[in-house]
């Protein structure tokens, strides 16, 4: 894929004179009462949007990128309003995905306007009203139609809301001569709304007779000519626009004890909150991100019990799962100063100004060194302040990670953005837009959407078959599936078909798929239909037919699923093999993992040279920038490694077995969940296929491990080649229940199950028996169905990483990884936690704790030590 990203030229960094000569001299006078000078994101940006030039600005958090962007074009409406020149239409589209950084725009582009118009009437000079009109999900029917009437010279919307807007009559009228779009937050787009929003920009590009100039803002990241090939389509140019920071970054690693192994849960406690809160009480206001929507109530609420005194009305909690008041009430708080700390699990990532933070912490890894720096650049948001982040660990395995996140934080290392591509999903919910829009010749409209660069090498083929399914030739009219569009082979035509056509399309509009609870029943014995609780539906996606996992602190084994309830058996004897945390935590970044990877290889030559303890210490402390505790608890941790077993690196995928209860066979494959998913899914379904049972996997971002009496893992090993992974993996996932969930998002998304019908809203459980019905009837009828295609392809591609394990399993084969097998009478230092988290949820976390001690211990025997 590599070869086909085409490379843009980097943006020079223009002279303050060139920028003051194009100034209207109100501009100028309001730009230099607000600001002492020009921003380097403003000397690279500026002149070229005034050029009408395309440009992607990459730069870190608070670097003015947005006031880069509307400068050229505040000053362009102004000049037209000055001279009596404004015309009723849109000049210009600012995007972002996300509702609350809009209403954050507005008040950032109303007040310079107020400011402009009121330096305007002390000079006596009379200006046009500049419009700025703001349309989400959750603007009113009286704003639209005053919208509609009035068009907005800038218009402020979301992803979903541009689509709607493109199949509007009265709004096509005004776009007819759009002149800029600004997409922000152009980092978060690695994903299916980024998708639909490079189609929305083609139509966009086909309704406006002037070619709008196309802006994207955004946070540091990789690759940059990707992302700039995804702001300008295929065959047109752009300008690359990567601002360095000035802003400094204080970054450390803490643990709160010295040693993360000889402790007790008590001491690990309160030293935990005692160091968050000396944190808090040393920083004006502090952000603590937590990575889970659980772990962000414990933390406020420990800290509220331990010190009552210092948390009381200055402390908020904010995350997906809160009521949209709540968020709004405490991002209001933060910019008025009023709270301490704001513990938030990942809703606070992004670029909304949230005002005066001057702390961040991390408490865990936050898994990719972009998002790092997303976070830690939420401290200090103004150009010059210093970013200060820390990360706070509790175990070994988060200590390395961490302290090689911080180290690529501080090199500014990024990790790569992901773009799906060929989503037949979102091009069906857009080719329906289409029709509705206009009557298309069916090569234009293919050739339109190739402009798109997440559909450049669309088949003609799969383009035909979403065709197929969109005019209703699959008849699936028995599953209330009915055509959407008509197409005439004789002229090439396409339109929509039926009067509901625009109301069925913009009510059920956007790709964010619906989630929710899923109730676990008992299936069978004596408390056969007794209802066990909830598991939300990420978690139960995650499990395959046979896993065992804890709810309210007893034992259950998955059965099978009927629409939104799981059947499982009670009275479990077997350990659990899924942590009930699984479905929210982040994948580590495979970028991130090869780091690490590199890493532990130096360290391992370190060990084989036999360098002595305070050497490779320094060493450490030198290398990832880090303080001696850490640097020391990190020696210890990979001291205890190379003497029992083999340090796995980035050349050696260690393959440990022992026996347990069962055979253990544990794979180090550092590269992240994504990639370990994929891979343990292969070669477990290969040895399955020759037991004839299910095997018992477990998987984390460090490797992944099977258990069984009989696990022939050599012959799966053989069979298994880059060639012949995803025909293994389409066959491994076929039944599984991510699938059919996965399809359901599809088949919402491509429209065939409709969650709004003439007024009627259809319940996320009855989507899900739709969609079940739905699959049963396409298995029958084509296995490359295009959605069920599509869902195949976001399983293997966007939840996991099939093109990273192609290349790694390409690697092994090619030597350039070796496989090396060691034999351990229990599993060593490395391997704890992947064999304890299906545990977890039944051991207290003193007992974690203990058993960690305990093992501990017996490594050192094993190994001839004492402990240090």
């Amino acid at each position: 894929m590599e070869k086909q990203i085409q490379k843009y030229p980097r943006a020079e960094l223009r002279k303050k004179e060139e920028l003051m000569g194009i100034l209207d001299p109100l501009v100028k006078e309001w730009f230099f009462s607000r600001f002492k000078e020009f921003s380097d994101a403003q000397l690279y940006g500026v002149m070229n949007i005034h050029e009408r030039k395309n440009i992607l600005i990459s730069a870190p958090t608070g670097s003015t990128k947005t006031l880069t962007a509307f400068l050229s074009i505040l000053n362009y409406l102004v000049s037209l309003a000055r001279k009596n020149e404004l015309e009723e239409k849109v000049y210009a589209i600012y995007a972002s995905p996300l509702k609350a950084l809009s209403n954050d725009i507005f008040v950032n582009l109303i007040n310079p306007l107020k400011e402009i118009e009121e330096l305007a009437g002390k000079q006596g000079i009379r200006l046009q009203k500049i419009r700025v009109g703001l349309r989400t999900g959750d603007t009113s029917v009286a704003e639209r139609a005053k919208m509609a009437k009035h068009p907005s010279h800038i218009y402020i919307t979301t992803p979903e809301s541009l689509a709607i807007s493109l199949t509007t009559k009265k709004f096509i009228e005004m776009f007819y001569s759009v002149e800029f779009v600004i997409i922000d937050e152009i980092h978060s787009l690695g994903n299916k709304r980024g998708v639909y929003l490079s189609i929305s920009l083609e139509r966009l590009e086909e309704i406006s007779k002037i070619t709008p100039v196309r802006i994207g803002l955004s946070a540091t990241i990789a690759p940059l000519d990707e992302v700039a090939n995804f702001l300008a389509g295929t065959g047109r140019q752009c300008s690359i626009a990567e601002v360095e920071t000035k802003k400094k970054m204080d970054i450390k690693v803490l643990t709160p004890i010295t040693d993360l192994i000889d402790t007790n849960q008590e001491d690990m406690h309160s030293s935990l909150y005692g160091l968050i809160d000396k944190l808090i009480q040393e920083h004006k206001t502090t952000v603590v991100f937590t990575n889970t929507r659980a772990a962000t109530e414990r933390v406020v609420n420990h800290l509220k019990e331990m010190f009552p005194e210092n948390y009381i009305e200055n402390i908020g909690a904010h995350h997906s799962s809160l009521s949209k008041e709540h968020r709004f009430e405490i991002e209001e708080k933060l910019r008025k100063g009023e709270l301490k700390v704001v513990v938030t699990s990942t809703s606070l990532e992004m670029g909304i100004d949230i005002g005066y933070i001057d702390l961040v912490i991390l408490l865990g890894s936050p898994k990719s060194s972009a998002r790092a720096l997303q976070r830690i650049g939420r401290a200090g948001h103004k150009l010059h302040d210093i970013s200060i982040g820390r990360f706070i660990v509790l175990d070994r395995d988060d200590l390395v990670e961490c302290t090689v996140l911080s180290k690529e934080a501080i090199e500014r290392k990024i990790d790569k953005i992901h773009i799906p591509k060929n989503c037949l999903d979102v091009l069906s919910q857009q080719i329906y837009g289409m029709s509705i829009q206009k009557i298309w010749d069916i090569n234009e409209m293919l050739a339109l959407i190739k402009k798109s660069y997440c559909y450049k090498d669309l088949s003609r083929e799969d383009f035909m078959a979403v065709i197929s399914y969109l005019a209703g030739e699959y008849a699936l009219e028995h599953r209330n599936v009915y055509a959407k569009i008509w197409y005439d082979k004789e002229t090439g035509q396409i339109g929509k078909k039926g009067k509901l056509a625009r109301v069925i399309y913009m009510t059920n509009i956007g790709t964010i798929p619906e989630e929710s609870f899923i109730t676990v029943v008992v299936g069978q014995g004596e408390k056969k239909g007794s209802k066990v609780g909830v598991v939300d539906e990420s978690f139960l996606e995650k499990m395959k037919i046979g896993d065992v996992f804890v709810l309210g602190g007893k034992k259950y084994q998955f059965m099978y699923t009927r629409g939104m309830k799981a059947y499982v058996r009670a009275g479990i004897k077997k350990n659990p093999t899924i942590p009930s945390w699984f479905s929210e935590m982040l994948p580590l970044s495979f970028d991130s993992a090869l780091e690490i990877g590199r890493f532990r290889k130096l360290l391992n030559e370190k060990f084989e040279m036999k360098k002595n303890k305070e050497e490779i210490i320094e060493f450490i402390k030198q290398f990832v920038y880090c303080q001696d505790s850490v640097a020391k608890g990190i020696y210890n941790y990979f001291y205890e490694q190379f003497k029992f077993a083999k340090i796995p690196n980035l050349n050696r995928l260690l393959i440990e077995s022992y026996k347990g209860e069962k055979n253990y066979v544990i794979f180090h494959s550092l590269y992240g969940r994504r990639v370990n998913d994929a891979l343990s899914r292969a070669i477990g379904y290969l040895m399955a296929q020759k037991v004839g049972r299910d095997i018992e996997i477990g998987i984390n971002d460090n490797g992944f491990y099977f258990a069984g009496e009989s696990l022939p893992i050599d012959e799966a090993l053989k069979f298994l080649n880059s060639e012949n992974l995803r025909a293994i993996l389409e066959e491994a996932i076929s039944k599984t229940e991510i699938l059919k969930r996965r399809f359901r998002h599809c088949a919402a998304r491509a429209l065939m199950i409709l969650r709004n019908y003439k007024g009627r809203r259809k319940t996320v459980g009855r989507q899900q028996v739709s969609s079940f019905l739905l699959l049963s009837a396409i298995n029958k009828i084509s296995k490359d169905f295009p959605i069920l295609k599509e869902a195949r392809r976001e399983v293997l591609e966007d939840l996991m990483d099939i093109e990273n394990a192609k290349q790694i399993i390409k690697n092994i084969k090619d030597g350039k990884i070796n496989l090396e097998r060691v034999q351990t009478k229990l599993p060593s230092p490395f391997a704890l936690n992947l064999i304890m988290q299906g545990h977890v949820d039944l051991m207290r976390i003193e007992d974690k704790i203990e058993f960690l001690k305990r093992m501990h211990q017996e490594h050192l025997k094993e190994i001839g030590e004492k402990t240090e």
